[in-house]
């Protein structure tokens, strides 16, 4: 699939606040899709982290009070894991939001389409970054199997390198699959 035709399909207007009960705590991620190839960037979480320790996620965290809104949010967490900083007019788009099993986060997905990017540095909030070949890692969708995974809502899993992604970072993959695959 080439850049243009999945930022054909992934633009979508951009709501940037989401309704809250208080159910949950609010973040947003921003999914960063580059190049010809296309590439997806991703994150492993250090061992060391109080939620999602290991995890391979998007970049992003939660809503802090200085951020105006949930796209503050994905653009100031990216620039701060990474090193890579995006514009709001970068932003094509956003997906669902998704909730986390575990630690209570409803996040909401934003979605940047580029043609290239710069060199990129984690944080100490950031094991590894991964730049994975976007079709084949959406190539590996499968039912997640252990069943605990399954209380909110179907879930699935992604493998690269031997990583598996799951959880809301997997639903949010789910999301792309479906739109680009469809």
């Amino acid at each position: 699939m080439i850049l243009e035709d999945i930022q054909s399909i992934l633009t979508s207007k951009i709501h940037p606040t989401i309704e809250n009960s208080g159910k949950y705590r609010l973040a947003s991620v921003l999914v960063v899709i580059y190049g010809n190839e296309p590439i997806i960037v991703m994150t492993e979480k250090p061992k060391h982290m109080k939620f999602h320790a290991g995890e391979i996620s998007f970049p992003g965290g939660k809503l802090d009070s200085n951020d105006s809104d949930l796209l503050d949010t994905a653009l100031r967490e990216t620039c701060e894991e990474i090193g890579l900083a995006i514009s709001k007019e970068q932003v094509i788009g956003q997906l669902e939001p998704v909730v986390t099993l575990n630690s209570g986060f409803l996040i909401l997905p934003f979605v940047a389409v580029l043609n290239e990017i710069p060199p990129l540095s984690p944080n100490r909030e950031v094991e590894t970054i991964f730049h994975m070949p976007l079709d084949s890692l959406l190539d590996t969708i499968a039912h997640d199997p252990d069943p605990s995974h399954n209380i909110i809502q179907e879930m699935f899993t992604f493998e690269y390198q031997n990583k598996i992604v799951w959880g809301a970072s997997a639903r949010i993959l789910k999301q792309i699959h479906d739109g680009l695959k469809s």
